[in-house]
């Protein structure tokens, strides 16, 4: 069969699509020649054969080629008709031969990342393949982009430009941010194209409004904001919201939580909480009943805003950690015997 395309991305024969894209990326990443300087003649050939391992095995015709004749079956069995990367020739006789082109490993890794070189996440992208522009910090002097990553590229049929992979990075908030929304400013700077084809550079300010009440996981997406080049229409840059953790409250969908530390005396006696909220306000919440362990007290529209609706609020869950003494003396246990009986 020649090379073993399976064993080269590390998969087994009944590998999904997802399990080709997760052995691609780790081991494209790991054996790109950029990444390896001193040792790039086998880097090359291992990254060479590592994307010709993932374009026939992650296109189903060309797979079903592969799996029935092998390698030698690529370059010159007759594939089933209309496979794609096939070119066709006659001999006369009237039997069709064919031979696979394979795609140069640069461009699959194009394709497959928007970018064409491993270092090119958070800086210049030089224009290739629809890539990242580069960002700066944050207006307000945080790094607000902390990880990115990149879907495949999709596929364009016929003549038509293909469209980069998005581009998505993190955008962290505190709780505070996500209660009562803001403004975020990024600036970024991206290659452009004129009529000409001739690349220059601009740079531009993004403005990301962050509406009260939205989740960990919410997408802002602005359209086509990565570098420009040719025959390729532009990435879109998608921002996902992630939340920083909080030293005090904790969020349960639309719901804050909160636990606050009490002694026996006032779990059995009565208590009175005192909650600082995320806009500033300070709460004060009287507790006549017995608090057990699993006692939660609910203070309704108090959580989170809604994201649909935010004149409406979730509720505020206050739980209790209760410290029971160590240990206690015999006049204690039957003070505590004859109260309680």
């Amino acid at each position: 069969m020649g090379v073993d395309y399976y064993k080269v991305l590390q998969v087994d024969r009944n590998a999904k699509d997802d399990d080709l894209k997760k052995a691609y990326r780790k081991l494209a990443m790991k054996w790109h020649p950029d990444k390896n300087p001193n040792n790039k003649k086998e880097a090359e050939s291992k990254f060479k054969q590592i994307s010709e391992a993932y374009d026939v095995l992650s296109d189903p015709q060309k797979r079903v080629v592969y799996d029935q004749y092998g390698e030698e079956g690529l370059k010159g069995q007759v594939p089933p008709p209309g496979a794609g990367g096939f070119s066709s020739s006659s001999d006369g006789g009237g039997h069709g031969s064919f031979r696979f082109n394979p795609r140069s490993a640069d461009d699959i890794f194009s394709e497959f990342f928007g970018f064409s070189t491993p270092y090119g996440g958070m800086g210049d992208m030089g224009g290739r393949a629809g890539g990242a522009p580069s960002f700066a910090r944050g207006m307000f002097g945080e790094d607000i982009f902390t990880s990115f990553r990149n879907a495949a590229g999709e596929g364009a049929s016929g003549n038509a430009p293909r469209k980069a992979a998005p581009i998505e990075r993190t955008l962290p908030c505190s709780l505070e941010d996500l209660y009562k929304g803001t403004t975020k400013k990024m600036k970024i700077s991206r290659e452009v194209t004129d009529a000409t084809g001739r690349p220059s550079t601009t740079e531009e300010i993004l403005t990301i409004d962050i509406k009260p009440g939205w989740k960990k996981g919410t997408k802002i997406t602005f359209p086509e904001k990565g570098n420009e080049q040719r025959g390729i229409i532009p990435s879109d840059l998608v921002f996902i919201i992630d939340e920083k953790p909080h030293s005090v409250f904790k969020r349960d969908g639309n719901d804050l939580v909160i636990t606050q530390k009490i002694s026996l005396v006032e779990a059995l006696t009565g208590y009175t909480a005192q909650i600082a909220t995320l806009d500033g306000r300070n709460l004060t919440v009287p507790i006549n009943s017995i608090i057990s362990p699993n006692y939660e007290e609910v203070i309704k529209g108090e959580g989170m805003p809604i994201p649909k609706e935010p004149s409406r609020k979730g509720n505020l869950r206050v739980k209790f950690n209760i410290k029971f003494p160590s240990k206690l003396t015999s006049e204690q246990k039957a003070g505590i015997k004859r109260y309680l009986t």
